[in-house]
């Protein structure tokens, strides 16, 4: 078996790492930096890094928060938010981040996943989606855009499996639904979206406590998860978190 990722995510807006609920209330918890530095230290396989506002806000990435990351840790990283262009997502590459994510400006344009993926391979792209449930998609699942704002009407297993016809290399499932409940991951649309595609998919959204991992893994067939509220308040660490999955039989890139 191959081993589970665990990925801290931060969420950044204007320089700071935020987190909220449901994606909204977000509070100031700390240099997106320093925390880079802590969790590739304490055990992390990756991070992300979603400058959240700036879609939104038609602006791009902030550029010198990925260059400074890049000279900080180590370990791969992806960055998303304010990705417009063939042009954003080399600049962020040469900036030092492995992957680029991309969410609302693929489904406003999916060409830009092909031209990515010929560009760069489609190891670099990342989908990322914020699906809701809804009864108005035969999977059960919306996609939402611009951080919840917009509604789409597009079924999230069907965009998924679009997505990685069109090259994508990992799909992030960020389910909105449970985003900062820590009630635990939504397993129902990660593992539809786990089961229709080839590729690596990410659980994202809802972990509170280190069990939840276990059973994303297990019933939900993620290949890794998302961290954030959990170790951002330091109710948990990242090693707690592989303790408890590597009792649990399911193999992680340290053993504890």
């Amino acid at each position: 078996m191959l081993t589970k990722r665990i990925i801290p995510c931060l969420d950044v807006i204007k320089g700071r790492v935020t987190k909220g609920v449901k994606f909204k209330n977000n509070i100031d918890l700390g240099d997106p930096v320093e925390m880079s530095i802590r969790y590739s230290d304490g055990g992390a396989d990756e991070l992300v890094f979603y400058d959240i506002t700036a879609s939104a806000e038609h602006r791009p990435i902030d550029i010198g928060m990925v260059e400074a990351v890049a000279r900080a840790v180590r370990i791969p990283f992806a960055v998303g938010g304010g990705i417009s262009t063939l042009a954003d997502m080399e600049r962020v590459i040469l900036a030092g981040a492995e992957k680029v994510s991309v969410n609302s400006l693929a489904v406003r344009n999916p060409s830009i996943i092909a031209e990515g993926a010929k560009a760069f391979g489609s190891q670099c792209i990342v989908l990322g989606m914020d699906p809701v449930k809804s009864v108005r998609c035969p999977s059960g699942y919306e996609i939402t855009t611009r951080g919840f704002r917009d509604f789409t009407g597009m079924d999230a297993v069907e965009w998924a499996k679009r997505a990685v016809d069109l090259g994508a290399g990992e799909i992030v499932v960020n389910s909105v639904d449970a985003d900062g409940t820590r009630g635990g991951f939504e397993l129902g649309i990660t593992r539809l979206v786990a089961d229709a595609v080839p590729v690596p998919v990410v659980a994202s959204g809802g972990a509170g406590m280190p069990e939840h991992f276990v059973t994303v893994f297990d019933e939900a067939h993620a290949d890794a998860a998302i961290v954030a509220g959990m170790i951002h308040t330091g109710d948990y660490t990242i090693a707690d978190i592989k303790a408890v999955m590597n009792a649990a039989g399911i193999p992680t890139r340290m053993s504890w």
